[in-house]
């Protein structure tokens, strides 16, 4: 059987990838609109932030941070799995709506404030019981509000609102679309994570709980493979879960350990949220630097099952997955310690997985346990 990969699966980075250069191209061009005098508070574009994980404003004494995400198709495993087993996990799907959100908020040293949810439906049955009891509201409708709500407290923001609009003849009736937006602050401006890594900075990792949000495609694709499909054991123990119950496993918020490395004073250069583009992201911020990796962590047993199941290669998965890992955090060698500690205190399973060097202008992630190089060509973000 062929192995299997991101782009056979039915998502091509290399046009996503275009237009969202395209896009900052042109909203480079809308500037002028803060300086037409009408603005509140003198705010101004931070410069070289577009291409980051979150937009920036600088006001006169805090920055003003901005994001816009989407779940993607983890909500149709939530679907296929219910169908099979009358189990609904919808709660986690609500969690998992607001971590990309606000995952990808935090990376620039944000405080959450204010999140909203945008729940688009093909048909607006979606949200109601089939008996009509029980308020009227489905299950899954009840479970996803829960779920939103216990991830923004995860969070420390306040849910704001959001639209729930009807789409018919745009989305298939019984689907729901999430995504949604978050704003944050970072105040006092000595907080904001500008990207200074230096050669000889150490590079921490926090564990993810699985899959999280990204590559939910290319699992698809592999149930799709399987006789049992998303009802299939992910190994031979009897308290072994199935593929779709391991996709499903709510996704990290490390909101709470970014805020309390900043409160400590660690001195954290860069974060990355390790999600699209899989651990090719490591290398997300501008510098020409190498990111190496000589302590990757044990592959855990639902990626191990995706690369046998699949196929899929190891170097594919890894630049698709985040292999078992949500979060890096780029932090002066001498604070990496504490980094570890604080995150353990939160209950992370956290450790010093590399360190940052130059290399003659060079820029690339080397895993040599894996024996993986992504050089910089291999990420186009920006």
């Amino acid at each position: 059987m062929a192995n299997l990969d991101y782009k056979q699966s039915g998502v091509d980075y290399e046009p996503l990838d275009g237009f969202k250069r395209a896009c900052q191209a042109h909203a480079a061009t809308t500037r002028a609109a803060l300086l037409d005098g009408q603005t509140i508070d003198g705010y101004r574009e931070v410069a070289g932030i577009r291409g980051e994980s979150a937009f920036l404003l600088e006001g006169h004494d805090h920055y003003l941070a901005h994001v816009e995400e989407g779940l993607g198709t983890k909500n149709l495993v939530a679907d296929a799995v219910e169908r099979a087993t009358g189990q609904c996990h919808y709660r986690a799907i609500g969690i998992d709506t607001v971590a990309t959100m606000i995952n990808d908020l935090i990376t620039c040293g944000a405080d959450p404030i204010s999140v909203a949810m945008h729940a688009a439906v093909g048909d607006g049955r979606w949200f109601a019981s089939s008996d009509g009891v029980d308020g009227g509201l489905s299950r899954r409708a009840k479970e996803l509000a829960q779920g939103f709500a216990e991830g923004c407290l995860q969070s420390g923001a306040i849910w704001g609102g959001g639209e729930t609009p009807a789409l018919k003849g745009m989305i298939v009736p019984d689907t729901i679309v999430l995504a949604g937006s978050c704003v944050g602050h970072v105040k006092p401006k000595s907080r904001l994570i500008v990207g200074d890594i230096r050669a000889g900075d150490a590079i921490v990792f926090l564990a993810s709980s699985g899959v999280h949000t990204n590559g939910l495609t290319l699992c698809r694709a592999v149930a799709d493979r399987l006789p049992l499909g998303f009802e299939t054991p992910i190994g031979d123990s009897p308290l072994a879960p199935t593929f779709g119950r391991a996709l499903l496993e709510p996704s990290v918020i490390y909101a709470k350990f970014c805020r309390k490395i900043l409160d400590a004073g660690l001195r954290a250069r860069y974060f990355v949220h390790v999600t699209g583009h899989g651990w090719r992201k490591l290398m997300r911020a501008p510098a020409a630097l190498v990111y190496r990796i000589d302590e990757p962590g044990k592959i855990p047993a639902l990626f191990d099952f995706i690369m046998q199941a699949g196929p899929i290669d190891k170097r594919e998965a890894f630049a698709t997955f985040n292999m078992g890992v949500g979060w890096a955090v780029y932090i002066d060698a001498a604070d990496a310690a504490m980094c570890v500690r604080i995150a353990e205190s939160l209950g992370h399973r956290a450790w010093v997985a590399g360190t940052v060097l130059k290399d003659d202008g060079r820029k690339a992630v080397e895993i040599p346990p894996h024996d993986i190089v992504f050089e910089e060509a291999s990420l186009s973000v920006r």
